[in-house]
């Protein structure tokens, strides 16, 4: 279950690989944009001024996430993104930051490329830190502390590096970058209440809450020696994220 408030905690520093993403995008009339895993739909409203003109299609997978995207005046849905088809008229495709949840986003990004009109543009950003502390902590806590939880985990790295999206999609004008951000974060346990909206998800769901509670205890400090906060208490904390913007030729 995805808590969409939990997940805005974050919002600011969540919010600028989107725009760089969609910054990218060089198309000043398309007939309609799609926001492919639109979250609580924050980010999907600032596509309305840019393109006022476009029908916006938004859907998630999570019935919480399009509850709150709702209540911004967004007309949201809960869908599965594996079963998504692009409609004639797409124009834009935008998806943030979550194609890493899917095992088989490369076959995924070969379909759409495939089924989407001339001149139609895919736009992707996905995390590149899943050998940074934060993601590698977690996986050596369960692998030595919590086996009931070792289905969660993934055998390999969930995403491909630049040059992977840039040959996956080289049948279209392909443009492929990587961002390493550098986020100053606040508050006690910064990193563990970060990825507590997103990587630990999976794990958040499968304990109750004494359990949880347990776990968390066990990975706050290790993650407070692997981010040690600055005098003024705050955290550096660097993400890294894979990009690729791709134009249907």
């Amino acid at each position: 279950m995805w808590d969409p408030t939990k997940y805005l905690a974050f919002a600011d520093h969540r919010s600028r690989p989107f725009h760089d993403l969609v910054a990218r995008i060089n198309t000043p009339t398309p007939r309609r944009v799609v926001d492919l895993g639109c979250g609580p739909g924050n980010l999907t409203e600032t596509l309305r001024p840019r393109w006022p003109n476009a029908t916006l299609e938004a859907f998630d997978s999570s019935p919480e996430m399009v509850e709150a995207a709702r209540s911004r005046g967004l007309d949201a849905h809960v869908a599965d993104a594996t079963a998504w088809s692009p409609a004639p008229d797409t124009d834009v495709v935008i998806t943030n930051a979550v194609l890493q949840w899917i095992p088989t986003h490369p076959d995924l990004l070969r379909r759409w490329t495939a089924e989407l009109p001339t001149g139609a543009w895919l736009a992707m950003q996905v995390p590149g830190n899943f050998e940074s502390p934060s993601h590698a902590l977690v996986r050596d806590q369960i692998k030595t502390a919590w086996p009931s939880l070792t289905d969660v985990l993934r055998d390999q790295i969930p995403v491909l590096d630049p040059t992977g999206y840039a040959d996956l999609l080289s049948a279209c004008e392909v443009d492929a970058w990587e961002t390493t951000y550098l986020h100053r974060l606040e508050g006690p346990d910064a990193i563990l209440e970060w990825i507590t909206g997103t990587a630990l998800r999976p794990i958040r769901a499968r304990l109750d809450d004494q359990a949880w509670t347990a776990f968390r205890a066990e990975l706050a400090p290790k993650l407070l020696n692997a981010y040690p906060p600055r005098p003024d208490g705050t955290t550096w904390f660097p993400f890294r994220r894979v990009f690729a913007v791709a134009r249907v030729l």
